[in-house]
Order: C-alpha cells, then sequence, then structure tokens
C-alpha cells in the first residue's frame, strides 16, 4: 500500500470518527420518554436544555420545600436507556435501585412516593435533576420504584410525595 493510499485511509477514518460523534452529540442531547409503554402519548422530541445543578442557596430561593411537605401530580420513570450513567449529583445510574430525579430537592433527599391508584408506596433518594415542570411531573422515578408502584406498565401515576428527610446539596464533581 502506498504512502498516498495509507493517507487516503487515515484521512476517511478521521472523517469517519469526527461524523460519529457528532451524530452521538445529537442523538444524547434529545429528550427520551421513559422505557415504558404510555398509555397517554408522549411529548414529541424536543432538544434537552442543559442540566444544571443549583447551588442550596439558588434551591432555598426557588422552592420553600421542608421536611415533613405533601405534594401531588404526576410521576413518570426512567430506566435502561440512562442505566449505568452518570445521574447529575455524581452517582451511577441504577434502575433497579430506590432513586428518582427531581428538579429540587436537594440530592439525598428522601421522599415516599404513594400511588394514589392502588396506595403503594416506596420511599425514594433524590440522585437525578430534570425538567419535569414543563413536562407536567413532579417527580421521575426509577424503573425499581416504579415497579413496586406497579406503575411501570402505565408509565405514569398520579402520586403523592411526603418528604421525609432533606438531604445535603452537592456540586457534581
Amino acid at each position: 500500500m502506498s504512502l498516498r493510499q495509507r493517507l487516503h485511509v487515515y484521512v476517511l477514518a478521521g472523517v469517519s470518527s469526527v461524523a460519529l460523534a457528532a451524530l452521538l452529540v445529537v442523538m444524547s442531547t434529545r429528550t427520551v420518554q421513559a422505557d415504558a409503554k404510555l398509555s397517554r402519548p408522549a411529548p414529541s422530541m424536543q432538544l434537552a436544555a442543559p442540566v444544571t445543578t443549583p447551588t442550596p442557596a439558588q434551591l432555598a430561593q426557588q422552592t420553600a420545600i421542608k421536611r415533613g411537605d405533601r405534594l401531588s401530580g404526576l410521576a413518570s420513570w426512567y430506566g435502561s436507556v440512562f442505566h449505568g450513567r452518570q445521574t447529575a449529583s455524581g452517582e451511577t445510574f441504577n434502575m433497579y435501585a430506590m432513586t428518582a430525579c427531581h428538579p429540587t430537592l436537594p440530592f439525598g433527599s428522601l421522599v415516599r412516593v404513594i400511588n394514589k391508584e392502588n396506595k403503594r408506596s416506596v420511599v425514594v433518594r433524590i440522585t437525578d435533576r430534570g425538567d419535569l415542570v414543563d413536562q407536567g411531573r413532579i417527580i421521575d422515578l426509577s424503573y425499581g420504584a416504579a415497579k413496586r408502584l406497579a406503575m411501570a406498565h402505565d408509565g405514569l401515576a398520579s402520586v403523592s410525595l411526603v418528604v421525609l428527610s432533606l438531604g445535603k446539596q452537592q456540586a457534581k464533581k
């Protein structure tokens, strides 16, 4: 193989690598609905806003949620698409763990989630962030938590949240 032919091969490999990397970036910035089969149509795919981790002072300004507070709304779940990836708290996401994503509660907060339809409940630890409010939800549960609440099949459930304890906000390293 001549030097010129090898150079063409190297250039082609480099261009292919850049194109693949660009494709991965574009695909990873899209909002993905949970693995669940939804009884309601999922919102159309949109570009996701970058997830930022607020400081404890910003959290205090954004929300006045405290221990013992009760919240109500829709819950969804996420699973295999994010399994093994890093969460906003810096932990590795385990879809079978009793964890959840919440837009403002400090990482490490413990929350009891009660399915209003069947009265099942589970305690989850907040480990991730997400823009759930724009999508009409108050919490995004791990698959394991959703399965315990018997909502994994439907994908969405009307829930009550009880804040058991507030964790300490930790910056992602």
